[in-house]
């Protein structure tokens, strides 16, 4: 319990002072990436520790969620200390806190017992999701940048957000790397998974699958025919929508809602 409030109150002192930073302007802030990266180490240990006191891996809902958390919070923090997009953090570090606690409240669950090939699978998918988590609020950034600029409506916010077509081709670099690991997401599950029924994952498959479709074909419509802003925004968040109903939501109701289901 102490390692995550110590996580959450670095968290929230790097939250601050990156928006202290962004409003003076300071082109290049960096003063908030030691908190966060202080943040991120606490908080993983805080995983590692509920792993050996239930000596196996903690997958269940909340622990899921804290990881994704996780796994936003590094990818945030790199992305900003290389001086692109630090203005994520401002978003990502509370949801990282907002996690942790949910987890710390909610507590440890009997681990699942998965082998190494269940575990590669399991990673896949949680790197999967944080990096395309990343991707769906970098689509919604755009969206706001490219309806702030069209409407000539000259926010302060826009200066922390580097210039459009570099926030979009970041956005599709974010999806290119989260498809790959979706895709490797997937062909773990075909190969290591079975009993897809005994399990109640055809509905988790079968809306990942979609999910996967959604952004290849999103890819493809860049590469092919140059697709960007609004239709880029559309196709992202649609995908994303996918895939937290195929993960979060099923593991929502047969965790929480229904547990005897599970």
């Amino acid at each position: 319990m102490t390692l995550a409030l110590i996580a959450s109150a670095l968290y929230l002192l790097a939250t601050a002072l990156l928006v202290r930073e962004l409003r003076s302007g300071d082109a290049d802030p960096r003063g908030w990436t030691i908190p966060a990266a202080l943040a991120l180490v606490f908080h993983a240990g805080f995983h590692v520790l509920a792993w050996r006191e239930a000596d196996g891996l903690d997958l269940h809902f909340f622990a899921a969620l804290s990881l994704v958390g996780l796994g936003m919070g590094v990818l945030t923090t790199a992305f900003g200390a290389a001086g692109r997009m630090a203005a994520l953090g401002v978003v990502v570090f509370p949801l990282a806190t907002a996690s942790l606690l949910g987890y710390m409240a909610y507590g440890h669950m009997r681990p699942e017992g998965l082998d190494w090939r269940l575990q590669l699978h399991a990673w896949c998918a949680l790197l999967a999701y944080a990096t395309l988590a990343i991707a769906a609020l970098l689509a919604i950034m755009l969206w706001a940048q490219e309806r702030a600029l069209r409407r000539r409506e000259f926010h302060g916010w826009l200066r922390a957000l580097p210039p459009l077509t570099e926030l979009e081709t970041l956005l599709f670099r974010t999806i290119a790397v989260g498809f790959i690991l979706l895709s490797a997401t997937l062909l773990t599950g075909v190969l290591f998974v079975e009993n897809l029924f005994e399990q109640h994952l055809v509905q988790k498959t079968v809306l990942s699958v979609l999910s996967w479709i959604l952004f290849g074909w999103l890819l493809l419509g860049r590469w092919r025919y140059g697709w960007r802003g609004a239709t880029a925004v559309r196709w992202t968040l649609a995908a994303m929508a996918l895939l937290v109903l195929a993960f979060f939501g099923s593991k929502f109701v047969l965790e929480l809602l229904l547990p005897g289901a599970a």
